[in-house]
């Protein structure tokens, strides 16, 4: 890099005239803010004017967009130019911001009946303790809208989905109040807030209705129907006297044995002709050779 001395103005006094003191060349460059500020050591008016002159945002529409909520990476990728320089202005406003958060939390949020005695930092805290959230992991920002008015957010992550309540803060002397600004924040204010934010609601369709009104009639008729009763009409079958006796309980008489021999076969004879299939011992009397031979039965009869 070459060393360069300062010669004069040129007449107008819009230029510097320089010259290379090996050489005797000479160069001019413009008076202008850059000129100015380099020759009093300006370092920041020398970085507003770099970006003045190499972004389409000045650095007052760049705290005018960070004071309305956006982040300085947006910032950044609209204006073209490095992070670190909309830093530079963005630093004052954040703090803004942050302040305006800080004050919200402790604002009274307003309901039907009135300003709550409680601040809103203390009503979201049992909020979330009643749903099972933790407060920590939650963020709290602040920024203006076009009205002028300050907004505050609270964001926090439940599972999967991200979750944003918004509130407008009015300040005053007794610490500002709070009026929701969708309905996740008015939830989060309600003296009912134990209740989660969404409800499932099950979603029948025709068929399975149809179905379950089928299966409702159909239990009811089976519980009513009375089992039947399956009566099997059967004759007793015929027992001798002992075993009607013993089934009934009475008592049958003992029989007079006879006393004479002839007493004896008469009786004999006589129960053979009851029972002509029994012989004289009551077994059941089986057939001779001959009747099975000549076909002829027990009691005398082909």
């Amino acid at each position: 890099m070459r060393e360069l001395k300062v010669v004069g103005l040129e007449p107008d006094a819009k230029h510097v005239v320089l010259a290379d003191p090996t050489t005797g060349d000479k160069f001019r460059i413009p008076v202008d803010d850059t000129l100015r500020a380099a020759s009093r050591g300006d370092l920041a008016r020398l970085g507003q004017i770099q970006i003045e002159t190499a972004s389409t945002l000045r650095p007052r529409e760049i705290q005018a967009r960070i004071r309305a909520g956006a982040s300085v990476e947006q910032v950044a990728e609209e204006a073209g130019i490095p992070i670190s320089k909309v830093e530079r202005f963005a630093y004052p406003v954040l703090l803004e911001r942050s302040r305006a958060a800080d004050m919200a939390q402790k604002g009274h949020p307003v309901r039907p009946d009135g300003p709550t005695v409680q601040t809103l930092l203390e009503i979201v805290t049992q909020a979330f303790r009643s749903r099972g959230h933790n407060l920590d992991d939650a963020t709290w920002d602040a920024w203006r809208d076009d009205d002028g008015h300050w907004v505050a957010q609270l964001e926090w992550q439940a599972g999967r989905s991200t979750n944003a309540a918004h509130w407008r803060y009015q300040p005053d002397a007794h610490g500002g109040t709070i009026s929701a600004l969708d309905d996740i924040a008015a939830d989060l204010v309600d003296p009912d807030c134990g209740r989660p934010l969404r409800y499932l609601t099950p979603v029948y369709s025709s068929r399975d209705t149809d179905d379950t009104v089928e299966t409702e009639i159909e239990t009811e008729r089976f519980v009513a129907a009375p089992a039947e009763t399956v009566v099997i009409d059967r004759q007793p079958e015929p027992a001798d006297d002992e075993t009607a006796a013993a089934e009934t309980g009475r008592t049958i008489p003992a029989a007079t044995e006879p006393d004479t021999d002839a007493q004896r076969g008469a009786a004999a004879s006589a129960k053979s002709a009851a029972n002509p299939s029994k012989d004289k011992r009551g077994k059941p009397a089986l057939p001779s050779w001959d009747d099975v031979l000549l076909g002829v039965r027990s009691n005398g009869r082909a």
